[in-house]
């Protein structure tokens, strides 16, 4: 008996060390790469691969329920938004505030005043609130209001003075989407997700010819004009949905109340085993994390790449003026804006879901951005040196499509790269939009000699 019980005992003891080894290899199978190991939470620990996989499918979708519809239709608005602008030089803006084409040239640039400096504070903030989601969808529902209220101008200095403010309150929403988006999601996942932003830009500066050509048949109206109208529609619709979606938009991982406790716990992991530290337990403060973003060669060469892709970018807006040179009626004109933002669309799903299916394959980002710079040459020559129809017209085709791709592909290199500490990613996505964003402010300058606009497109 006595032999048998030291037997049992021996077992006991044996399995104990066999678990003891088990979960001790698990831990240190579970290092992430960058030299430190990274122990699972209680609640996923005894989990197989399958289970954990299955677990991982069922958190993403539920968060992409939820997180980028809200975030693809906020940022569908500020594009519409943005573009009501240029929609509306066409429908007459100019002749009522008495305005000149270095006037109008000044108000779209001059947006940039308020967006450009507030950007890299804004997601300083940010990386330090407990309720970034709530933030966002509160910006949102300001810009609407200022955007409403540009419908009730009287004078270009008063028009002026909206675009700051717009500009201001815009600062937020971008960059802070980019940096919430990065919290939830890794590395293989973003470029998709990223991808489908930039889908929702497209249809939003697409359907922004659509709405504005509605809008406008309310010219008159109650003795207000077409323009004015185009502003107080979309402004109160922006207002209504940045409402709605601050009830749903969630917050960081660690405490978000769409997911299960296990999905929690699995969410934050996984962010750590790719990167070291999840946001729920980054130490970094926000002025050594500016420093950091500050000082890094990479993030600079980025801000220099961003900042040639927005001058380009600024053909965005004068789209409907560029348009106007082919000569048809001005509901014509706001309706053929939208094939090449379809096309755009479609660009850069594509070109998201090629860079998500090769990230630990080959480096397809730098393809990407050679084939779009390629193209953008063909369409910028054929602006230059033609006024065929068809051939123009292809030209403006392709421009949206080789605008949007670029920068897709900017900011997932950001974030695949530079991923933690997380101030450090939060100012660098920041100073990437902004400092990158100057060029919109000279670039609006350019487009005066219509219908070659030769300044404009050989700078492009």
């Amino acid at each position: 008996m006595l032999a048998n019980r030291t037997s049992m005992e021996r077992v006991s003891i044996g399995d104990d060390i066999i678990k003891e080894d088990i979960i001790r290899t698990e831990i240190e199978e579970s290092g992430n790469g960058l030299g430190q190991v990274i122990p699972k939470p209680e609640s996923i620990r005894d989990m197989t691969p399958e289970e954990l996989q299955g677990l991982e499918t069922q958190m993403v979708r539920k968060v992409d329920m939820v997180i980028m519809p809200i975030m693809g239709v906020l940022y569908l608005l500020n594009y519409v938004d943005r573009s009501a602008l240029a929609s509306a030089k066409v429908y007459g803006i100019m002749t009522d505030l008495n305005m000149t084409t270095n006037d109008f040239a000044s108000a779209i640039s001059i947006l940039f005043a308020g967006y450009i400096p507030f950007q890299i504070p804004s997601n300083l903030l940010m990386s330090k609130i407990s309720r970034p989601g709530l933030y966002i969808c509160a910006a949102a529902t300001v810009w609407g209001v200022v955007s409403g209220c540009t419908g009730a101008v009287r004078s270009y200095h008063g028009l002026l003075a909206i675009r700051v403010l717009l500009g201001a309150t815009e600062a937020v929403f971008f960059p802070g989407v980019i940096y919430l988006m990065s919290a939830w999601y890794t590395k293989k996942e973003l470029g998709k997700r990223l991808g489908a932003l930039f889908i929702f830009q497209s249809i939003g500066s697409a359907f922004g010819g659509f709405i504005a050509a509605a809008c406008l048949t309310l010219d008159g109206r109650y003795g207000i004009a077409g323009w004015r109208w185009l502003f107080i529609v979309e402004g109160a619709t922006t207002v209504g949905c940045g409402l709605v979606s601050a009830m749903f938009m969630p917050e960081y991982p660690h405490k978000a109340r769409l997911l299960k406790p296990i999905e929690r716990d699995y969410a934050v992991w996984r962010l750590e085993m790719e990167a070291g530290a999840g946001e729920a337990n980054d130490e970094i403060t926000v002025w050594k994390g500016f420093k950091m973003a500050f000082s890094d060669p990479k993030i600079w060469a980025l801000v220099w790449c961003m900042g040639m892709s927005q001058a380009m970018g600024s053909t965005g807006n004068f789209f409907p003026t560029l348009v106007q040179t082919l000569g048809y009626n001005k509901n014509i004109t706001l309706l053929l804006t939208a094939p090449p933002y379809i096309v755009a669309a479609i660009a850069s799903w594509g070109a998201a879901y090629i860079s998500d299916a090769s990230i630990y394959r080959m480096n397809i980002i730098l393809p990407i951005l050679l084939v779009s710079l390629s193209l953008a040459v063909v369409a910028y020559v054929i602006c230059l040196a033609s006024l065929t129809l068809g051939a123009r017209y292809f030209a403006m085709m392709l421009m949206p499509s080789v605008i949007a791709c670029p920068q897709a592909m900017l900011f997932k290199t950001l974030n695949i790269h530079m991923a933690r500490p997380y101030p450090k990613r939060a100012a660098g996505v920041a100073m990437i939009n902004s400092i990158g964003g100057i060029s919109n402010v000279w670039a609006s300058y350019l487009y005066y000699d219509g219908p070659h606009y030769y300044a404009a497109f050989a700078c492009s």
